[in-house]
């Protein structure tokens, strides 16, 4: 493959050409379904095989590595994309066992897709848009008094994360602002169209249709999917432990937002429907399924990096930007869609 500069033909494709990778995991499948379109060329892209339910949605599917940058330039290049959703991540109770390979996959496969889409951009003659799930493990709050006492976190607000996942994260924000804003900024040939970097920093995030797949806030999707199959639950954090929430709707509507939104002032928003404790999700859950068994068995390792992530999220600025408002609270989110989704998802599984 070629290496830099990367000549084109600036495409002609009226279509939005939009890239979605780590297309098969969880926030995956939700968005390829609302991103479905007569005028939208979905591609979607995993290292493992994608679910038949999302690969007819689609319109092309590749398996393959983001951290092979050459693969990425071939279908990238291909497909004439210019837009990106990089969900491809390994999740932060994962990364923690393998961090040099978290490093990897998060660093220098969302470095390998930043390159490239700056040189699109500048092929195309117009800004490729791309779109980056960012999370609350960029925060590193270094006491639980520290963590009750400042509440809410502004974007701004205790960056020292003590997880792989977080200090990737976290660093890929800056990659990100970097080529959107800095981009060659001394350079005599600075190209003329930049890369369009938009950053969403995301809760725990609560999906009714999929099992959770490795994060360390999947303590409540395990809880809710245990709950409505008989199964007997642990969970790994105390009951008094305190992190923001959204569902998977949410998230996915939030995405579609920003990436819709005209020319965003920042590059980076908070978003977050509620704060919970794990012990008012039990017995919220307990409420609607009376049968359930839940106990609270600490995990000492993964207890360590909830209690450093903040109760909740200041959201003032996406919801001054761009309009960003939650749909539910805890109560709205279990009654209009987790419990009723949950309880569909599992009759048609049985």
């Amino acid at each position: 493959m070629s290496e830099y500069p990367l000549i084109m033909t600036p495409s002609t494709n009226p279509r939005r050409s939009v890239l979605v990778t780590g297309a098969a995991g969880e926030i995956g499948h939700g968005l390829i379904k609302s991103l479905r379109s007569d005028d939208i060329s979905i591609v979607a892209m995993d290292l493992r095989e994608i679910p038949e339910e999302t690969r007819t949605l689609c319109d092309a599917v590749h398996v393959g590595d983001v951290c092979d940058k050459d693969f990425l330039e071939h279908v990238m290049t291909m497909h004439e994309t210019n837009e990106i959703y990089h969900l491809a991540a390994l999740l932060s109770s994962r990364a923690e066992h393998v961090p040099e390979t978290a490093h990897d996959v998060n660093v220098q496969g969302t470095f390998h897709l930043l390159r490239l889409a700056a040189r699109l951009s500048e092929s195309w003659g117009s800004r490729v848009k791309f779109i980056f799930p960012s999370t609350i493990a960029v925060y590193g709050i270094r006491t639980l008094e520290m963590k009750h006492q400042d509440g809410a976190l502004c974007e701004h607000q205790h960056l020292s994360p003590i997880t792989m996942y977080g200090a990737n994260k976290l660093y890929c924000e800056s990659l990100g602002r970097y080529y959107t804003r800095h981009y060659r900024q001394v350079a005599k040939g600075r190209p003329d169209h930049l890369l369009d970097f938009r950053c969403l920093r995301l809760p725990g995030v609560i999906a009714a249709d999929t099992r959770p797949s490795g994060g360390t806030s999947d303590y409540v999707p395990e809880m809710l999917h245990a709950a409505a199959t008989g199964e007997a639950y642990e969970c790994f954090v105390r009951e008094d432990t305190v992190i923001p929430w959204t569902t998977m709707p949410e998230c996915v509507e939030a995405l579609l937002r920003i990436a819709e939104v005209d020319s965003p002032p920042h590059a980076v928003y908070n978003i977050g429907s509620f704060s919970a404790s794990a012990g008012e999700f039990a017995e919220a859950i307990l409420k609607r399924f009376p049968e359930a068994k839940i106990s609270f068995v600490p995990d000492e390792g993964r207890q360590k990096l909830v209690d450093s992530w903040p109760m909740d999220v200041d959201t003032s600025r996406a919801s001054r930007d761009w309009a960003y408002a939650p749909r539910w609270n805890l109560e709205e989110a279990l009654d209009q869609y987790i419990v009723p989704s949950i309880r569909r998802h599992y009759e048609n599984v049985s």
